[in-house]
């Protein structure tokens, strides 16, 4: 499916992403730094990593199969993630930035104490490795049938590239990696939805080709409705707000730059949204043949790159790909990052080695990012053996049984100042075995044999909508324990904690002032811009060597967007003002 031409581009992008992690291998003089950044950076790179991060090529494959099936519906996870983000701007982001912190675990030993910080760093860990695991393959169903290589060919290359970047350059080669292949993935889907409208016959027979069911943004016909929606707002409210997505701001100088940089992840969802999906909507208004891909349970997941490879000349899909590909390749760098600085910060330093030093540290994060990176590997190999299960529904119900009883109290947590600190655990415990009894209970020999009545009629519907059955009940039950803790057993806090909890809440509503901001880091941004000139410069190269003008029209595009976005980089450090670095690392 990828000409010569093609393949020059993807392997200059491996190559290209590996020259980030040897760039930034400095940039790790301790935990702090290594973690996130010192806090130096600007707040358009931050909100391009956030974005970045908070989706994979899962939604390539498994969402794509969803808008090539059942139509708009699936605008709604999308949506849903913008909202999620005008969450953080209005109130999130800003707090989570002024806890001063250097990890999300930290925080969450301020709010909720000692115990809790251990409990949600063995819950976090694993579960985020599951979670990149799926993104792994789910990248790698799109990569196997494009390359004709094995999955797991395409697993260990894809997850070894990721590791090395991570590890040696953290935050730094993370953020600035996600955000030079932001630039990459904007511009070419932009140029792959405009193809795809021109290959199908202009806006008005893309329009009137769809299914009239396409229409339906709630996918009635498809049993979504009202109440998936509803599941997927609570999912995607509460698992991308509250303590533990403070990563996402910890590396910005202060509160005001974290709502600007959640502000910008929200406006990017919502445009991504309105132009990744046009490409298996015209695969579905044109009739296109999906054909049949050696390791592929459900074609529909192949619909956009079937129709990219139709619609794209040489070189721009081999930049299409590069594009999806850096979609996992960010969130799993971030993940890694983040799961080595939880088990650091969290874990190494304050139980095995309360003496190491920074150099230490760095070095911990370093190994364990290596190690966290196989788990992550041999995770993505077990689930391509699981052939039965499309992508698309296993990460939905990973979110419904897993991620969301984490994340909704470290929700409330931020909201509520006087839940005790055992409302955190328990309500993790009480969700885990919510989640548990409505997936399994109705697949159970005793359900099966209940007499047609109530109880029979709702346990068959949450077996058919086990997605909408699980996240309602964790969301509901799981709220209603935090906030019923808080109400009738409010903390009785030792003088100690008690001290700890109210300097969280003064820390939280208390701007960090310039004087404690760090400096932004102009040598590495301009380094930032550097790498959009080469990569720009090589796809404008490119430009010149395609055989069509429409080639030529495309990766001209693509490559000036690279390049003026660089110049703009490089123009705003050249004239700003940096402010005097502080002289606490930590703040």
């Amino acid at each position: 499916m990828l000409t010569p031409f093609d393949l020059l581009v993807v392997a200059f992008y491996f190559c290209f992403l590996i020259a980030i992690g040897w760039f930034f291998r400095r940039a790790g003089h301790d935990s702090n730094e290594y973690f996130r950044g010192g806090g130096a950076m600007t707040w358009w790179m931050v909100g391009s990593s956030a974005f970045m991060g908070a989706f994979s090529a899962w939604t390539f494959t498994g969402a794509a199969s969803l808008a090539y099936q059942n139509g708009f519906v699936v605008l709604v996870l999308y949506w849903a993630n913008a909202v999620g983000f005008f969450f953080n701007w209005a109130y999130f982001a800003e707090r989570c930035r002024q806890s001063r912190a250097v990890t999300a675990l930290e925080t969450v030993r301020q709010r909720l104490g000692a115990a809790n910080e251990q409990v949600f760093t063995w819950l976090q860990v694993p579960f985020q490795i599951l979670q990149a695991g799926i993104w792994l393959y789910g990248l790698a169903i799109f990569c196997a049938p494009v390359f004709g290589f094995e999955l797991t060919t395409t697993i260990w290359v894809c997850g070894i590239v990721t590791v090395f970047v991570a590890a040696a350059g953290g935050t730094w080669a993370v953020v600035a990696g996600d955000f030079v292949q932001a630039l990459v993935l904007v511009p070419v889907t932009l140029v792959a939805a405009v193809t795809a409208i021109v290959y199908i016959g202009g806006p008005a027979a893309l329009m009137a080709k769809l299914p009239a069911g396409h229409w339906d943004v709630t996918g009635g016909a498809a049993n979504f409705g009202v109440l998936w929606i509803a599941a997927v707002l609570m999912e995607k409210i509460s698992n991308g707000n509250g303590l533990h997505q403070s990563s996402r701001y910890l590396c910005v100088r202060n509160g005001p730059d974290a709502r600007r940089a959640a502000l910008l992840s929200a406006v990017l969802f919502m445009v991504g949204s309105a132009v990744w999906f046009i490409p298996p909507f015209a695969a579905r208004a044109g009739g296109v043949a999906l054909g049949t891909f050696p390791g592929i349970a459900n074609p529909a997941e192949m619909s956009y790159v079937v129709m990219a490879a139709k619609c794209l000349p040489a070189g721009l899909m081999g930049l299409l790909v590069t594009g999806i590909i850096s979609s996992t390749l960010s969130s799993m760098d971030t993940g890694l990052n983040r799961n080595a600085g939880i088990f650091v910060r969290s874990f190494y330093l304050p139980v095995l080695r309360p003496r190491a030093n920074e150099r230490e540290l760095v070095l911990a994060g370093r190994l364990s990012t290596l190690g966290f990176g196989l788990v992550i590997i041999g995770a993505a190999l077990v689930y391509s053996t699981w052939r039965d299960l499309g992508v698309f529904r296993l990460m939905m119900n990973f979110s419904a049984l897993v991620a969301t009883p984490y994340a909704i109290p470290l929700f409330w947590a931020l909201l509520v100042r006087r839940a005790p600190d055992w409302a955190a655990w328990s309500t993790i415990a009480l969700c885990l075995l919510v989640g548990a009894g409505v997936s399994g209970l109705p697949k159970t020999a005793w359900a099966h044999g209940l007499e047609p009545g109530l109880l029979s009629s709702a346990l068959t519907w949450a077996a058919a909508h086990d997605y909408i059955a699980i996240t309602l009940a964790n969301v509901l039950v799981g709220s209603a324990w935090f906030l019923g803790a808080a109400w009738l057993a409010p903390a009785r806090w030792s003088p100690a904690r008690r001290a700890e909890v109210e300097e969280f809440f003064r820390h939280v509503a208390t701007p960090v002032p310039a004087e404690e901001s760090s400096a932004v880091d102009d040598k590495r941004h301009l380094g930032v811009a550097r790498m959009c000139f080469v990569y720009g410069g090589f796809v404008l190269v490119l430009a010149l060597l395609a055989a069509t003008w429409t080639g030529r029209a495309g990766l001209g595009f693509c490559g000036a967007f690279m390049v003026i976005v660089g110049a703009l980089i490089r123009r705003s450090m050249l004239r700003r003002d940096p402010l005097p670095a502080p002289a606490d690392l930590n703040r």
